[in-house]
């Protein structure tokens, strides 16, 4: 998630400071990805150092307003031309976890998948019951509007996770019989005693 971005695209609205821009933030993604103050002043100190904002006197409470540079549209420009990377994906817990799961004898994968189903399957049902509501009447609001466009890119990231955990459990189940099992672990090394262990073991042999 690209906050600085975010933040750039709200200043050039006009000067903001620091927990408007976040109330801001949240109210456009529905507080998906949820912020705290200090994020973005730090955020904003960044942005200020790169020469993208830059201070700008304070508001009639006393709270001190950032502007966008024309250097700060100009990467706000760019990042709206150029599509997100995809070639080198962020880390996906589920996918980590299911790949370390296959390999260990220790756990039911397909547990593990059944689990992580439930949850999607109640997250999608959340998100649906959401947009409905948001639907209820018709969006005018930008913000409503653009936290429509999040719910719907949520549905349809837990619709295509829960199909793909389908597709998981139907290729393990395939291979069940051809695979060979995972490898047990290894038992624990024997660790060395401590030097007051070792000298009480030499004692008690002595006596024996």
């Amino acid at each position: 998630m690209s906050i600085r971005h975010g933040l750039l695209a709200l200043l050039e609205r006009g000067p903001r400071y620091g927990s408007q821009l976040r109330t801001e933030f949240e109210s456009r993604t529905g507080a998906t990805w949820p912020l705290n103050v200090g994020q973005v002043y730090t955020t904003l100190g960044r942005l200020e150092r790169d020469g993208m904002v830059v201070p700008d006197g304070e508001d009639e409470g006393g709270h001190s307003l950032y502007a966008i540079t024309d250097a700060g549209r100009t990467e706000l420009r760019s990042w709206y031309e150029r599509p997100v990377d995809r070639t080198s994906p962020a880390r996906d817990e589920l996918s980590i976890k299911l790949a370390m799961a296959v390999g260990t004898s220790t756990v039911d994968i397909r547990e593990v998948i059944q689990s992580q189903r439930r949850h999607t399957v109640k997250a999608m049902q959340d998100y649906t019951r959401l947009k409905a509501q948001a639907l209820e009447t018709e969006p005018t609001d930008r913000a409503d509007v653009a936290w429509l466009l999040v719910l719907e890119q949520l549905i349809f990231q837990t619709e295509a996770e829960a199909r793909w955990l389908d597709h998981c459990e139907a290729r393990l189940i395939r291979l069940s019989t051809t695979l060979p099992p995972p490898e047990q672990a290894p038992p624990p090394a024997a660790t060395a005693p401590t030097p007051v262990a070792a000298r009480a073991l030499d004692r008690l042999r002595r006596r024996g």
